[in-house]
Parts: C-alpha cells; sequence; structure tokens
C-alpha cells in the first residue's frame, strides 16, 4: 500500500465569476495549491464543509474539470486532455444521488453497460455476460437487468451505480457521498458492501464523506480541506484521537450522538464560513479559530509534519489535547 497510484501537486482551481455588465469579474479559488497522494489499495477520505473544494477535486481527477495550475499524476503518469479516454478506464465515479445520476430512459442492463460500450470492450454477448457478473456482485438480482430505475428504491439504484463503477475493472473509485440521500439502514448496507469490494476487488477509494462516523469506519488516512486548502492529514487512528488542527478538532465535535441529554454539540465554531470569493488573509481559518493570534492573520501556514500526518497551522494542538 506503499505505491502512490494518484497525486496531486501543486493543484489550483479558480473560477471566473461574472458580477455583472459594468463590474469586474471576481475569481473564485475552489482548491488552492493541494498536494495529496492516494496510496494503491488504500481508502483516504476527504472530509471538510460544503463549499470546501472536495467535489472539485473528485471532477479533476475524473477529467470532467482541467486544473487552473499543477499536476494530476495516475501512476506517475500526468493526467491531461490527450490520456483522458485511457485514464477513464481505470478511475471510475460513484456519484452522491442514484435518484439523478442514472439515466431514466434506459434499463439497468443498458446503464451498466455503458462504459463497456463507450470503450468498445467485448461483443454484445460479452457486455451482457459481464452485466450480469457485476449485478451478482453488487447483490442485485438477474431479473433487475430488464428494469428502469424508477422501478427501483434508492439502495438499489446505487448498487446499479456501483455495478457501472467496477464493469470497467478500475484501479481507483472516487465516491462522492455516496450514501447521504439513502436512509440510514440502507446506508450501512451500501458501506459494507464497498467495503467488500474494496477486499475482493483490490480497490483504491477516495472517499468524500461529510458523516465522521462512515470515514472513521471505512478510512485507512483523513484529509481535511478547509476553504480549498488542506489542513491536516493523518491516518484514521491518529487524527481521531489526536486532531492536530483546531478545524479538525471543530468537525470531531460537532458529530451527533444519540447519548441522550447531550443535546446538539457546540463545535465552538466562531463566525460563520467565509466568502470564497474573498477570503480572508493568512490562514483562512483565523476568523473563525479560538486560537488565532496576529501571525495567523498575516501568515499562510505551511505544511508541517506530525506523527501521524502533517498539519498547516502556526499553533497546531498538542497530541493528547481533548477533541
Amino acid at each position: 500500500m506503499d505505491k502512490a497510484v494518484l497525486e496531486l501537486r501543486g493543484v489550483r482551481k479558480v473560477y471566473p465569476i461574472s458580477r455583472g455588465m459594468f463590474a469586474k469579474p471576481a475569481s473564485l479559488v475552489a482548491v488552492d495549491g493541494v498536494d495529496l497522494t492516494i496510496r494503491r489499495g488504500e481508502t483516504l477520505a476527504l472530509v471538510g464543509e460544503s463549499g470546501s473544494g472536495k467535489t472539485t477535486i473528485a471532477r479533476m481527477l475524473l477529467g470532467l474539470l482541467a486544473p487552473t495550475a499543477g499536476q494530476i499524476l495516475v501512476d506517475g503518469e500526468v493526467l491531461d486532455a490527450s490520456r483522458r479516454r485511457a485514464m477513464a478506464r481505470r478511475i471510475q465515479p460513484i456519484f452522491q444521488d442514484p435518484y439523478s445520476s442514472l439515466n431514466p430512459r434506459k434499463t439497468v442492463s443498458q446503464i451498466v453497460a455503458l462504459p463497456l460500450v463507450v470503450h468498445g470492450i467485448g461483443t454484445p454477448e460479452e457486455r451482457r455476460a459481464r452485466v450480469a457478473e457485476m449485478l451478482d456482485v453488487v447483490g442485485l438480482a438477474r431479473r433487475h437487468a430488464d428494469a428502469y430505475p424508477n422501478q427501483m428504491s434508492g439502495g438499489q439504484r446505487q448498487r446499479v451505480a456501483i455495478a457501472r463503477a467496477l464493469v470497467m475493472r478500475p484501479d481507483v473509485v472516487i465516491c462522492d457521498e455516496p450514501t447521504s440521500a439513502l436512509d440510514v439502514s440502507v446506508q450501512a448496507q451500501i458501506l459494507n458492501l464497498l467495503v467488500t469490494l474494496r477486499r475482493e476487488f483490490g480497490l483504491t477509494y477516495l472517499f468524500i464523506s461529510h458523516n465522521l462516523a462512515v470515514v472513521e469506519h471505512l478510512a485507512d488516512r483523513v484529509a481535511v480541506m478547509y476553504l480549498g486548502r488542506l489542513v491536516e492529514q493523518a491516518d484514521r487512528a491518529s487524527l481521531f484521537a489526536h486532531p492536530r488542527h483546531a478545524y479538525t478538532r471543530a468537525l470531531l465535535a460537532s458529530v451527533l450522538t444519540p447519548e441522550p441529554g447531550l443535546g446538539v454539540p457546540d463545535p465552538g465554531l466562531g463566525g460563520s464560513f467565509p466568502n470564497p470569493i474573498s477570503p480572508p488573509p493568512g490562514c483562512s481559518f483565523h476568523p473563525r479559530c479560538t486560537l488565532a493570534a496576529e501571525r495567523c492573520r498575516i501568515e499562510v501556514p505551511q505544511p508541517t509534519g506530525t506523527p501521524g500526518g502533517t498539519v498547516s497551522c502556526h499553533f497546531p494542538l498538542e497530541q493528547g489535547s481533548a477533541p
């Protein structure tokens, strides 16, 4: 699990924002100089608030967006427009909403077989056999092959989406909130299926989620994003036991608990999520950080090594401090 299958080196993505006929256009920096490595065979969880840049990273890895600056490497080879089709055979997505990610006019067999058709893999008979195999793998009956998405439950639709992602035998699967639109009981089934498939097929996952309980169950390593930047990376055990960044600690403190009498948790975040078109200077988290000092308002923190990974903070929390 040491060899890197995906790497981001100084990746930056900027969107131009129109502000009307007479105003100068603005720029929204969705991803700001991210360095990230995903090792073969691991599950790396990418967490953070909505708008932090997680989905933009996923779309760049899938070739749906081109980075404004920096490089994306697959097994050491730069991912660019000329190699996008070839890389699509090795990197496949599972999207958040199974209600909108499946074509309602196609049958399940047509949906699952589509990647094979697009890439010209196999004869029609071989494709049908591969589709039947994948339906078995994800726990769907053969009779579902001729069904349409609107005839299936949410959990069954997400199983179809998983079958479509795996039919190409990819190396990497990018899971963008794959269970957030499902009932809690169905979420558990899908998560257990993903764990089983990772083991059986030797998959590498990039798992994007808001649910830290899910992350703790699935991930080998965790990367925490805030306003387009990575603020902390660590192995799962280190991050959950000893978060070194104040934002990571706030995320962990915000997890809901079924224990009676505790009420809604207070993560201790001051202020609101800043405007990404006009981000604060220095450390982007300093307006909400209770530990911020003058240096934080001026100087952007650089990643420094920790026992479990890296943290970008001028005043990282001491190991052993309570999350």
